[in-house]
């Protein structure tokens, strides 16, 4: 009787208490779960917005900033021209990479080249590839990718301005960005790439943000097209005096200013590597601002604005792999080394070799994208970027001062299958368009200018100031002598 009046005491107890325990922790389990969607939501949506911006970003070095960085540089003759160059590489590029481009970088394929799995963006939209970026869609990873090679082709132009036919720039574009860049961003970045360091590539090369991708592609392509097209007529030895510096330092600006969203949009997410590469990248282009205008001045007696900017773009170029894998004072080294090897490739050994890179692509972005790569090699440390990992998660040494001395053999080794793919890639397709179209203009337009005779426009167009004091239909007896000065209209 006793244990029968305990149990249903004990019956009672349950219902009065344990239920309303049984609802709390369904409620507890409920609202943890929206918590942490909450949480993912909050970071997908950081992150997305991170990369959008860095997205423009990267369009605006393009356009206006490598716009004006080169047009600056050259003669007024030829302003138009060079500028447009950056422009057009936008439409063709966007066009080749919605087409085939982004399928055939990021996409499964070989080790050399991608599939055609995303073509015309076929299931390319608001979920995320976790393969490359698993808290943005997919179609941010796509946009931002996009910027880096719009740029690419826009880099070389440098090399050949003042002297090609822009139907042969046009189908040169076409072809390089088909032929070299599209299979190199495969091997580099794509999964299953030949050099990708995480994705199952057979040789783990470092790049974070392109310095063999972007930079060496671009730097050693513009040294054979300037060898094949040949010097300009009234080439020298000795550097054209650029038409406007203003409009070269405003460009200057803007590139170092997208270089944050080049660099540390490479993070992917907004978290603290992107804060990294966003610091390591103005480091270093400050050191190697410092550096150039610091050998220039003691050697030529004056700092220059040239000189300066130069430096600098040479510093953002060699910083651009190792961004997210080094520490900023490794930065300030890679700075320091930027600044003094291209000012050296820029004013000694071509002057001594003589050939004709009229706005110095290959001394700037060729070498700088070959120290950058090396030294990422050597200064990458798992402190910064634990990218190498054993089977049980545990980090391994990245670079020769983590005690991986085997990665500077990787980091060669993706210095020379890049610089391979750009001369052969580049020689052919510089020898079908100079059959089929020609690349050079003749010399009579070269002497008149670009701008006029390819595209019937010019810059600036000077006019008198008129003198206002003359009364209207009055025919002076005499000349009317104007103002000296001109006006911009």
């Amino acid at each position: 009787m006793k244990k029968n009046i305990l149990l249903k005491l004990l019956s009672i107890f349950s219902v009065i208490f344990g239920l309303p325990l049984i609802s709390l922790a369904q409620d507890v389990s409920e609202r943890l779960t929206k918590l942490e969607t909450a949480a993912a939501n909050a970071q997908s949506g950081a992150d997305n917005g991170w990369v959008l911006i860095c997205s423009a970003l990267v369009l605006l070095m393009t356009v206006p900033g490598l716009a004006l960085f080169y047009g600056g540089l050259v003669r007024q003759k030829n302003v138009l021209s060079t500028m447009l160059k950056s422009l057009i590489s936008i439409g063709i590029v966007t066009l080749l990479w919605a087409f085939v481009g982004y399928s055939l970088v990021f996409s499964e394929g070989n080790a050399f080249i991608g599939g055609l799995n995303f073509a015309f963006l076929r299931g390319v939209g608001a979920e995320p590839n976790a393969d490359y970026a698993a808290t943005i869609p997919q179609q941010t990873f796509m946009i931002f990718q996009l910027m880096f090679a719009i740029i690419t082709p826009a880099l070389i132009t440098g090399a050949f301005a003042e002297r090609i036919k822009f139907p042969a720039k046009i189908a040169f574009t076409t072809l390089w960005t088909l032929v070299v860049y599209f299979p190199l961003a495969h091997m580099v970045w794509g999964k299953g790439g030949f050099l990708n360091a995480v994705l199952g590539g057979s040789i783990p090369a470092l790049d974070f943000a392109g310095g063999t991708v972007v930079h060496i592609s671009s730097g050693v392509s513009a040294l054979v097209c300037a060898l094949y097209l040949g010097k300009r007529i009234d080439y020298k030895n000795e550097p054209t005096a650029p038409h406007n510096t203003v409009l070269s330092l405003i460009g200057a600006g803007l590139l170092w200013f997208g270089w944050f969203g080049f660099n540390a949009g490479s993070a992917l997410s907004a978290g603290s590597l992107a804060t990294n590469a966003f610091v390591t990248t103005h480091f270093a282009a400050a050191t190697a601002m410092l550096s150039w205008t610091i050998i220039e001045w003691l050697k030529n007696g004056k700092p220059t604005m040239i000189g300066a900017i130069s430096g600098a773009v040479a510093g953002l170029v060699c910083i651009t792999p190792a961004a997210g894998f080094v520490s900023p004072i490794s930065a300030i080294m890679i700075g320091m080394v930027a600044g003094a090897a291209c000012y050296v490739m820029v004013c000694e050994v071509k002057k001594r070799l003589g050939y004709d890179d009229t706005l110095d692509v290959f001394g700037i972005h060729g070498i700088g994208g070959i120290f950058g790569a090396i030294l990422t090699g050597v200064l990458a440390t798992s402190s910064i970027n634990p990218i190498f990992k054993d089977a049980d998660g545990n980090a391994l040494p990245v670079g020769l001062i983590d005690g991986n001395a085997m990665q500077i053999v990787n980091q060669l080794a993706g210095i020379g299958i890049s610089i391979a793919l750009a001369v052969v890639g580049t020689l052919v397709i510089l020898k079908l368009v100079d059959l089929v179209i020609g690349l050079r203009v003749s010399e009579s337009e070269e002497t008149v200018g670009l701008d006029a005779t390819q595209h019937g426009e010019t810059a600036y167009t000077f006019e008198p100031i008129i003198d206002n004091s003359i009364e209207p239909n009055v025919t002076p007896s005499t000349p009317v002598e104007l103002t000296p000065k001109l006006a911009l209209k």
